[in-house]
């Protein structure tokens, strides 16, 4: 499986689930009024956390993908994709409303891509859907979503063996969010070369050690 950030949650995941048959999934496509650029995407399967500007423009993903837009099980070209319901914000939608948290599971390997979620912690019946995870895609630049030490929280509920942070300030963002800095500092990273893809494979994911890979936008 090769996956790839393009800045917000926007991420490109390219996997072959059977022999011969590669599957494109794109989730959560942003605007580009955020001041960044969208790259061209292609895609299977498209999935949106929420209906906010900055995740949910479908339109600018070619190859008349299956849309994905809220909690629900779905098997698409055998692809397993559970949306579980979440708040955007920490008083039960209040404030943002609702936000999808999504499983993925491809190549015997699962995701967790959590979107724009704002809970301070997952409740039991989330935690449960959520179950055993690889790879947990997880926004840390706070004002909007979850903040870095609350990331932190998340991460111990969920206790993922690889976290790629997501949702972050960038140069090009119009959007103000906390850098990653505050988010390395607290995981207590100095420095970490960030990666133009992740190539994965089950047998590349230690059961003992936990890892933090930050990707480039």
């Amino acid at each position: 499986m090769n996956i790839f950030w393009h800045g917000q949650s926007l991420f490109e995941l390219i996997t072959t689930p059977a022999k011969n048959s590669q599957v494109k999934i794109v989730i959560d496509p942003f605007s580009e009024e955020v001041g960044l650029r969208v790259p061209k995407l292609e895609a299977d399967i498209v999935l949106t956390t929420h209906n906010h500007y900055d995740h949910n423009n479908v339109k600018a993903v070619s190859g008349n993908p299956f849309l994905i837009s809220g909690p629900g099980e779905y098997e698409i070209k055998n692809v397993f994709i559970q949306g579980i319901a979440s708040w955007h914000d920490d008083k039960k939608g209040a404030e943002r409303g609702e936000n999808t948290i999504y499983t993925i599971e491809a190549e015997d390997l699962k995701l967790c891509h959590l979107g724009d979620l704002g809970q301070k912690e997952l409740f039991a019946e989330q935690l449960e859907k959520i179950a055993e995870v690889d790879i947990l895609m997880i926004p840390v630049g706070g004002v909007f979503t979850i903040s870095a030490k609350e990331a932190l929280k998340i991460m111990s509920q969920i206790e993922p063996k690889i976290t790629i942070p997501m949702h972050y300030a960038l140069p090009k963002l119009k959007i103000k969010l906390d850098g990653l800095d505050k988010f390395l500092k607290i995981m207590s990273i100095k420095s970490i070369e960030p990666l133009n893809k992740l190539s994965i494979k089950k047998k590349d994911i230690s059961p003992e050690e936990a890892k933090i890979i930050v990707l480039k936008s």
